[in-house]
């Protein structure tokens, strides 16, 4: 690992040396200096909490970052957190189909955290409601591991939700959105200017609505309160609250490969319709609230000094509810000799969440000699979490899956006293950003964490990260990075039958990256990087409810994203992502696509009597995936499948349309968005444990606006 680093440090000590020759070679020419600052100098989009935590343009920065502004995702039709970076490269968004409980996507091949506003909110699974991509300003991708800034995380990259708060003006919106499924919804953000240095804002939803599956509604009630006070130019201060309700149910149904994907030997011509509800109507349920409050408070000493101090604390409860069909004992042949019955599982949980984060940073700015600035930061972190579950099972059911008997389905009751994990997590941080000649950026980072939880483990780790970026002129930037990633792991390594033998180590991973932006005027970006990725301690699951955590995992690939716009209010985003993932057999990952793709453009005309008319579209593509798993994982027919036999399931490459037509006249807004387009009926991923999900049908949303 030291090796490593030194080989990485001095990768990037040699390239500055290169990067400020050529530096001083463009200042022989004054023409192309200036040109390259004033492109520079224009361009206005910068990274506050993604990549550096500091403003610093995408440019100079030697990572590739994606922003998404709220109005972009919006307009491509966007219902949940999942949808908002479809339209990013690298990045697979709901990779097992839309799913009501949580969001889910994955960066560069491997699952990615969530982060608002630059710290955590998601530590467990089925514990908390997703987010409202209404209540944001934009959405920010970071690709690549991030735990010299963020602490723990993921080390495909991480997700990070910036939430809407006030300005000092007054305006807003008001929507309704009639859709799909019924689904009927009412908007409103607005902003009021109490003062030249006090302002209010709110952000508010309410829907009721339908899905795709029968019996599982997706109702919503969210209320984000804010305000911001600027009691002398110098000091910012923000308060944010949020209260949501969420009623809804399971979109994933975890319906059996055999008689969806695959064709059922038992019942030729059975197929199931891949959206069919397994469960018991309104008995089966994901209901759940969240109450959040937070802050920020930053303050300049000086032009050289800056404050920043963050807090946030969630308080979360969710009741979830589910019955499923138990294919994984036999994952080819899950039903009984009449090729209808299935054994069919129930469980009812109750969970409780409580999370406290806080993110404190100390920036200066200086100079060591006429050509080199810095920014330094110093910064320290704190989260702490707790959750709390309690649930039941019931006894297990044989059931006809073609006819389901709802009413005889058993109905378990989570009861008794909740079971408590908690986990501390202490980070101390420091980040050096050098400009040289105004032409080459280096980023040094280093982290030190410390993570306790309530089972007893103690978990410390040291991380790095360097990087350069240098102007060659007309435009081009190349880069070269390497960072490293932490992530605690809960739980225990497991025997057969479910026996602990250990805590699990943490996970970690180091990262090369080489790659160029160019950027020939301000209204162009195009990225493209080459990147490989080793994870380390990565939990592999075994038969017989066993883990184990002998894991590598080397990831390869190369991402190309382009934005484009042309006079005319004409705007294009262009992405491709390829990843090759090596790791050993079960690993969960295997099924993960090599190449994604994505096209969105859109174009704005002017009609009569000020009226302007926008029409947008377009397309996702996903590769076909393989998941390889164990033929008879529980020794069930053992005498006539050998032990340790593979097989495999393709999931086929996938293509979904989207599309856009708007009017705007004086302050109204006619909008109707359409999401997969041409209807397809397509599978997201099918795996080899026994299950396959599907990817969501079309939806159509036209709505109504009026902004003020």
């Amino acid at each position: 690992m030291a090796s490593a680093r030194a080989l990485a440090l001095c990768g990037a000590a040699i390239f500055a040396v290169s990067m400020m020759t050529a530096a001083r070679a463009e200042e022989a020419r004054p023409d192309a200096a200036d040109n390259a600052g004033g492109e520079a100098d224009s361009i206005v989009v910068t990274a506050p909490t993604a990549g550096t935590k500091t403003e610093t343009p995408i440019v100079q920065i030697p990572q590739p970052l994606t922003i998404i502004t709220a109005d972009e995702y919006l307009s491509q039709g966007a219902i949940s957190i999942s949808d908002t970076v479809k339209y990013a490269a690298g990045v697979l968004a709901s990779p097992y189909g839309r799913d009501t409980r949580v969001d889910g996507f994955n960066v560069r091949g491997i699952d990615a955290l969530q982060f608002r506003d630059g710290m955590r909110d998601i530590f467990s699974y089925y514990a908390s409601i997703t987010s409202d991509p209404y209540n944001f300003s934009r959405v920010e991708i970071v690709r690549g591991p991030a735990s010299v800034l963020f602490g723990q995380g993921s080390i495909g990259g991480l997700v990070n939700l910036v939430t809407k708060t006030p300005e000092f003006k007054t305006g807003g919106e008001f929507n309704v959105v009639y859709g799909s499924y019924d689904r009927k919804e009412a908007m409103g953000d607005v902003n009021v200017a109490l003062a030249d240095n006090l302002a209010i804002r709110a952000v508010a939803r309410v829907r009721d609505a339908d899905t795709y599956v029968d019996h599982v509604p997706d109702d919503r009630v969210m209320f984000a309160p804010s305000i911001r006070w600027q009691p002398t130019p110098d000091t910012d201060i923000v308060l944010t609250g949020l209260y949501q309700e969420d009623d809804t149910g399971s979109t994933s149904q975890f319906l059996p490969i055999v008689g969806t994907f695959l064709p059922n030997p038992g019942n030729p011509g059975g197929r199931l319709d891949p959206y069919t509800f397994v469960g018991k109507p309104g008995w089966d349920r994901y209901e759940g609230r969240s109450l959040q409050g937070g802050g920020s408070v930053v303050h300049k000493f000086s032009d050289n000094v800056r404050l920043s101090v963050k807090a946030r604390y969630i308080d979360s409860d969710l009741d979830y509810n589910y019955h499923g069909v138990n294919s994984y004992l036999s994952p080819l042949n899950p039903y009984g000799p009449d090729g209808r019955t299935v054994s069919m599982s129930s469980s009812a949980s109750q969970a409780r969440m409580n999370v406290f984060s806080t993110d404190n940073n100390l920036q200066f700015t200086f100079n060591t000699g006429p050509n080199i600035e810095h920014k330094l930061l110093v910064g320290i972190d704190y989260s702490w979490n707790k959750v709390g579950k309690r649930s039941a099972r019931g006894a297990g059911q044989l059931v006809d899956l073609y006819d389901i008997d709802r009413d005889a389905l058993d109905e378990p009751v989570a009861t008794g006293p909740y079971a408590y994990e908690s986990q501390k997590q202490l980070g101390v941080y420091v980040q050096d950003q050098i400009r040289f000649y105004d032409r080459v950026s280096v980023v040094l980072g280093a982290r030190r964490d410390r993570v306790t939880t309530s089972s007893g483990s103690k978990d410390k780790a040291t991380t790095f990260r360097a990087g350069i970026i240098g102007e060659l002129g007309w435009g081009f930037s190349p880069f070269f990075s390497y960072t490293e990633s932490f992530l605690p792991i809960a739980g225990s390594v497991q025997g057969p039958g479910g026996v602990v033998i250990s805590p699990y180590r943490p996970s970690t991973g180091t990262q090369y990256e080489v790659g160029m932006k160019w950027q020939p005027e301000p209204n162009t970006l195009v990225t493209v990087t080459a990147f490989k990725i080793k994870e380390q301690n990565r939990v592999l699951y075994l038969a017989d409810n066993a883990t184990t955590q002998s894991g590598v995992l080397n990831t390869k690939g190369i991402e190309v994203e382009a934005s484009h716009t042309l006079p005319g209010n004409f705007e294009l985003l262009v992405n491709y992502g390829y990843n090759k993932l090596k790791s050993e057999v079960n690993s969960s990952l295997d099924y993960m696509p090599r190449h994604t793709a994505s096209a969105w453009t859109t174009k704005t005309f002017g009609v009569s009597e000020g009226a302007q008319l926008r029409l947008g579209g377009g397309v996702v593509y996903t590769g076909k995936s393989i998941s390889t798993g164990l033929m008879d994982p529980y020794g069930i027919n053992p005498t006539t499948i050998p032990a340790g036999s593979l097989y495999s399931v393709v999931t086929p490459s996938r293509t979904t349309v989207d599309a856009l037509a708007e009017i705007t006249r004086d302050n109204w807004r006619f909008s109707i968005n359409a999401t997969n387009l041409l209807n397809k009926k397509q599978f997201a991923s099918c795996l080899a444990r026994g299950d396959c999900f599907v990817a969501a049908p079309r939806n159509v949303m036209g709505t109504i606006g009026y902004r003020f």
